[in-house]
């Protein structure tokens, strides 16, 4: 199943799209302050995967180019006694921006999630990363209020 636009369509991705993930898993990381290692992005997208414990959504242009990717993990609310699903990452191609993938992988991220019975989705962004708490804000997501995150380095 996908959704396609004029443009573009975003679909389940799999094995076949290894090197188009791994190459946009790379550019992810990287914008996240990650040193650019596409064997290392490649294998670890490998291993979700193999395992299915994520599950990975890729935007591709008309002529089969890359364009952007989400992934999703899933996960509970303990309090709500039901799944949730967390938006781990969502990236899209410097070159492809502005022209609506990353509302597409987010709007596609959400009818999925709830096709699987999640309740809700959850993400993290930077502070500074505001252009993309614009689009989440615009797309319905909300800013939490009620809890603060942590992070331990193990």
């Amino acid at each position: 199943m996908s959704e396609a636009t004029a443009s573009f369509e975003v679909r389940n991705a799999g094995l076949d799209d290894l090197p188009a993930l791994a190459a946009l898993f790379d550019g992810y990381r990287v914008f996240y302050g990650q040193p650019s290692d596409p064997v290392r992005a490649g294998a670890f997208l490998r291993e979700r995967l193999e395992r299915g414990d994520s599950h990975l959504l890729l935007a591709m242009d008309a002529r089969g180019g890359a364009l952007g990717f989400v992934q999703l993990y899933p996960s509970f609310t303990s309090v709500g006694t039901a799944p949730i699903e967390i938006l781990n990452d969502l990236f899209v191609d410097q070159a492809a921006r502005g022209v609506g993938v990353a509302r597409a992988l987010l709007r596609r991220a959400a009818d999925d999630a709830r096709s699987r019975g999640a309740v809700k989705l959850v993400l993290s962004t930077a502070l500074d990363n505001t252009s993309a708490q614009s689009l989440y804000a615009s797309e319905g997501w909300e800013r939490d209020t009620g809890f603060v995150e942590y992070a331990r380095k193990l």
